[in-house]
């Protein structure tokens, strides 16, 4: 069975047994860091393509702690954790049915707690050997499509589910080729920084928060900030000067002003801006409709590869920790 064949298959059985609560009408996307960024292009799609479901999104921990009052028998709670492991997720889980929610676990291992905390998983890849359209991101794409297009129809579900089945992989695959001799480059030119902010909007803003708090703070120890393109000129341009390194995530779709308008700015007042811009990425390749939802993959694949052309010339190894997995905390 295919992935695809999976969630159909999921999301008719969600939707079959929620009808006995009045059918379903809420949908909670509960994960911690890179998880919970990867989740973000789902939240935003839901909210973009949707007319009757309710979406929230929580970090796990708060989930826990606030449990939202309409949580019930009509909600899917949609969890997220790459190893399985992460006990905030695993807990939420277990919250989400008790309260008497579907949950469904999205997870590469399928003996874990957080699988074990749900009540119906999907199982992505994971590692350099996975296809980007079996990512977490994907994953949880696939997911909301569904959702949508079995409650009320998706108007560009083909073009969607083309960009699924081998356009996204292609992008990833010619973003990686465009970026990497000029990462290469701007590692060298940047390697002595150790602040980065990091701006973008729309579906890619996930993508942009797991830049800054995955790849800089946690694996390079660097500090960083994400920036909301929309949120830029509401107070964070204030500290944009000659020297402050600005990574600018330009994304394709109806944000792309946003983004724009950042860029226009930077370009004026910083002399180090960095800028991925989804149309140079291969992004292209995808249907227009759909395209600006596919954005944060290939983000996510070129600024990786900025950060690991900074962790060779910093000597600084991507996987070295000070504090997570080391200690109890």
């Amino acid at each position: 069975m295919t992935m695809q064949q999976q969630v159909k298959e999921l999301v008719a059985s969600v939707l079959q047994k929620a009808e006995a609560a009045g059918g379903l009408k809420s949908v909670y996307l509960v994960a911690c860091g890179g998880s919970y960024a990867g989740l973000y292009p789902a939240r935003y799609f839901l909210d973009a393509e949707s007319t009757c479901l309710r979406v929230a999104q929580y970090t796990s921990n708060e989930f826990v702690h606030v449990v939202p009052k309409g949580l019930g028998p009509n909600s899917l709670v949609i969890t997220c954790s790459f190893s399985g492991a992460t006990p905030e997720t695993a807990e939420a889980g277990r919250v989400g049915l008790e309260h008497g929610a579907q949950v469904t676990a999205l997870t590469a291992r399928e003996d874990s707690p957080v699988a074990r905390n749900s009540s119906r998983q999907i199982f992505f890849g994971l590692g350099q050997e996975a296809r980007p359209s079996s990512s977490s991101i994907c994953t949880a794409l696939r997911l909301a499509a569904e959702l949508v297009q079995q409650t009320e129809g998706f108007p560009c579900y083909a073009a969607f589910q083309d960009a699924l089945e081998d356009k996204i992989d292609m992008a990833v695959s010619r973003a990686r080729a465009h970026v990497t001799r000029r990462m290469e480059k701007l590692a060298q030119k940047y390697q002595d920084e150790s602040l980065y902010y990091v701006v973008g909007s729309g579906a890619s803003w996930g993508a942009a928060y797991c830049q800054a708090i995955c790849m800089f703070m946690e694996m390079g120890w660097l500090q960083s900030s994400a920036v909301h393109s929309g949120e830029y000129f509401h107070g964070p341009f204030e500290v944009t000067d000659q020297e402050t390194p600005f990574l600018l995530l330009l994304s394709e779709g109806r944000t792309r002003p946003l983004d724009e308008r950042a860029q226009r700015f930077l370009e004026k007042f910083s002399k180090k801006l960095i800028v991925l811009d989804a149309k140079e990425l291969g992004v292209s390749v995808i249907d227009k409709s759909v395209a600006e939802y596919f954005c944060p993959v290939v983000f996510g694949e070129a600024a990786r590869v900025f950060s690991e052309e900074l962790a060779k010339v910093r000597k600084h190894p991507l996987n070295i920790r000070r504090y997570m997995w080391q200690m109890e905390y």
